[in-house]
Formats: C-alpha cells, structure tokens, sequence
C-alpha cells in the first residue's frame, strides 16, 4: 500500500530535526547569551516551515488515514493510532514551548535579552526533546505496524 511508504518516509524525516537538537543540547548549553541569541535568529531561521512543519503535519495526515484503513485490524490499528497521538503530541510541545519562545526571541537584541534569557533556551530545548521522544515513538509504532501487517499478509 503506498500510503504506508510515504507515512514511513514522513515518519524518517520528522525525526531529523528534533534529534539534531537534542544532539546539539549539551553544546547550546553551553553558550552564553550573545551567542545563543545569534544561533536562534540567524540558524534556525526558516527550518521549522521549510522543513519541520510540513514533515510533522503530512506524517500526522498520514497516520490518521493509515488509523481509517487500518480500523478493523486488531494488530495494526494500536501502533498506528499511537503514532498520530505522537504526532500531535508533536505539535502540540510545539506551540506550547517552542513556539512562544520563537516569537519572544525574534524581538530581541543583545542588549535587550532578558536576564531570565536562560529559561526560555531550557523551554525550546525542552519542546524539542520531547519532539525528540516522541518522533521516535511514532516511527517505531509504524514500522511496528509495517512488519506486523507484512506477515500477516498472504503470500
């Protein structure tokens, strides 16, 4: 069925992201304000709609089209419905941790940053880690339901 291969193929891309951050944490951590504000403003710029938005909202599409195809399969329905409430989740983290730091970061120069500037990086680093989780959940709940539904299928 190729809406499995492109739920997979979203589901491998939606990882990319999120994993990257969590894999750069201990090094953001260790910025001090100046440049942990040029990172935010001028590396990031455009990657979550060019690259995350897009990505997490076609795997959520999928998924819940594979959850509507797959509703009377007692094997496959559970991971798949999984992998949508992760996807949701993902968006979800999103708008209520990164996404209001986003906003607050554009405005603000290096000598305008807060002196609380600290908890709005452990805020976006905390939305993306759980992204982080939470992709990674998803993906193997398809893939879960990929290999079950191929054996289960006749040969």
């Amino acid at each position: 069925m190729w809406i499995r291969r492109i739920n997979i193929g979203f589901a491998v891309l939606v990882v990319l992201a999120p994993m990257a951050h969590v894999l750069e944490l201990p090094n953001k951590f260790a910025l001090d304000a100046e440049l942990w504000l040029a990172v935010q403003q001028h590396l990031y710029r455009g990657w979550g709609p060019f690259l995350g938005g897009p990505t997490e909202i076609g795997a959520l599409l999928a998924s819940i089209w594979l959850v509507y195809l797959r509703r009377r399969s007692s094997t496959v329905l559970a991971p798949t419905v999984l992998a949508s409430a992760g996807y949701a989740g993902m968006l979800v983290a999103f708008f209520l941790l990164n996404q209001p730091v986003n906003v607050a970061v554009a405005s603000w120069t290096p000598t305008s940053m807060p002196s609380d500037w600290a908890s709005y990086r452990a805020r976006w680093e905390a939305g993306h880690a759980i992204a982080a989780m939470l992709s990674v959940v998803s993906l193997t709940a398809l893939a879960t339901a990929y290999v079950k539904e191929r054996q289960a299928a006749p040969r």
